[in-house]
C-alpha cells in the first residue's frame, strides 16, 4: 500500500491531499529514508512524520484493506512516539494562554505601560 493510503486509512490526516503535501515538503519518513507519496508500506517498515509539532514514530503492523474505524486502528499500527513530545504540547498551549486569553487582540497602551513598570520594578530591585 502507498504510503500516503495508509496514513489516510489509520486516520493520522483527513485526506489524503494532505498526506502527499506532507511528502512533498519532507515531513515523512519510511525506514530513515524521505518518503514520496507513491513509497510502499510493508509490515514491520517505520513510519516518522511531523504533525502538530509532535514527530510522531509509527510502526506498521499491517496494512489494512481501506480506511478503518477509529477503534481498530491499533490493529494496523504501533505507535513509538515519546510521551514527552504530548508533555511538551501542552506546556506549550498553556505557556500562549498564561499572558492574554486567546482572541482578546493586540496588547493595550494600559498593558504595555504596565509590562514597562514590571520590568523597572525588578530592575531597582537588584540594585538594591
Amino acid at each position: 500500500m502507498r504510503v500516503d493510503k495508509y496514513l489516510w486509512c489509520v486516520r493520522y490526516y483527513k485526506t489524503r491531499n494532505m498526506v502527499t503535501e506532507a511528502c512533498k515538503k519532507n515531513h515523512i519518513t519510511v525506514n530513515g529514508q524521505v518518503a514520496k507519496a507513491s513509497k510502499e508500506v510493508f509490515a514491520t517498515d517505520k513510519i516518522t512524520f511531523r504533525k502538530d509539532q509532535i514527530t510522531h514514530i509509527i510502526t506498521v503492523l499491517d496494512v489494512p484493506a481501506n480506511r478503518v474505524g477509529a477503534k481498530l486502528v491499533d490493529v494496523y499500527r504501533k505507535d513509538e512516539t515519546p510521551a514527552e513530545s504530548f508533555a511538551h504540547l501542552e506546556l506549550l498551549k498553556l505557556s500562549k494562554e498564561h499572558y492574554r486569553k486567546t482572541g482578546t487582540g493586540r496588547p493595550t497602551k494600559k498593558d504595555r505601560r504596565d509590562l514597562d513598570d514590571i520590568e523597572f520594578n525588578t530592575d531597582e530591585d537588584e540594585t538594591e
